[in-house]
């Protein structure tokens, strides 16, 4: 099946590491993404990324940070509606058969936490340091975010994965909003504090609150609203502030406010569902 491929901000170049060298870490929206210590640290120079992906998923995390970080990368479409993600070429990338997958020098990596995670360390942006005292609550939200409200959403957003009967798929999105909100409540306190990080964490938070606003469509549609979080509001008004989410709105159809008031994506290429 043939492949849709953009190339972004760079040449296709060949997935290999050049020497590594030295380099100051750029911070990203201002007084939020900590620029690292240079002093001793190499990070990987001169490659091009490939990310697999389809609209308004969660590659569209992994694109805002990869544009964020000033890293070259192309695109490679998954057609959702023929279901290539289920295609052998895509599971020998992923053998889960989700997006997305980022090709990188180390081969393929799965998991947009640890994308992230791989990301930030490897070319020393929008994470702490491992010697930064705040690096363990980094860690700390980066996973309870992957492990805890990213999975509730996945429950709200796909019950038939799970639940047979309609009447159980209802009482399995119910019982996922209830946890959702309990989430909510503990995010809000913990971006609202003064030792909140952010980084790669924030794109991240954006990108659930855009979905939550969103999908699916139905009756459970509107039990998020943005107003009634100050502080995850304020973190959607920043990332949506970013150069990098007005070049993701052209690439995706995120419309003006993708985050603060969102609208269902109307993409040039491939389909969110």
């Amino acid at each position: 099946m043939a492949q849709i491929k953009h190339v972004l901000r760079a040449q296709r170049a060949p997935l290999t590491n050049s020497p590594a060298r030295t380099k100051v870490a750029k911070p990203g929206a201002k007084g939020r993404f900590r620029p690292l210590p240079a002093a001793g640290i190499c990070y990987i120079r001169h490659m091009t990324y490939r990310l697999h992906y389809a609209p308004d998923n969660a590659s569209l995390v992994i694109r805002l940070v990869l544009d964020s970080m000033g890293l070259p990368f192309e695109t490679v479409l998954v057609d959702r509606r023929s279901r290539q993600q289920d295609s052998a070429p895509y599971r020998a990338l992923n053998p889960n058969g989700l997006i997305p997958v980022l090709e990188t020098p180390q081969g393929p990596m799965f998991e947009t936490a640890a994308i992230l995670l791989w990301l930030g360390d490897t070319h020393g942006q929008m994470v702490p340091h491992h010697a930064d005292p705040g690096r363990g609550r980094f860690l700390t939200w980066l996973f309870w975010l992957s492990n805890t409200l990213h999975p509730d959403l996945k429950l709200l957003f796909y019950p038939e994965k799970h639940m047979a009967a309609p009447k159980d798929q209802d009482t399995l999105q119910q019982g996922a909003i209830a946890r959702l909100k309990t989430h909510l409540a503990i995010l809000e306190a913990a971006v609202a504090a003064p030792d909140w990080f952010g980084g790669v964490t924030e794109p991240y938070i954006a990108c659930m609150l855009r979905w939550m606003a969103l999908y699916p469509q139905g009756t459970t549609l509107g039990w998020m609203q943005l107003d009634d979080y100050p502080a995850l509001q304020s973190l959607c008004t920043r990332v949506q502030a970013l150069p990098a989410t007005a070049r993701v709105q052209t690439a995706e159809g995120l419309g003006p406010t993708p985050f603060t008031n969102p609208h269902p994506c109307t993409p040039p290429e491939g389909s969110p569902l």
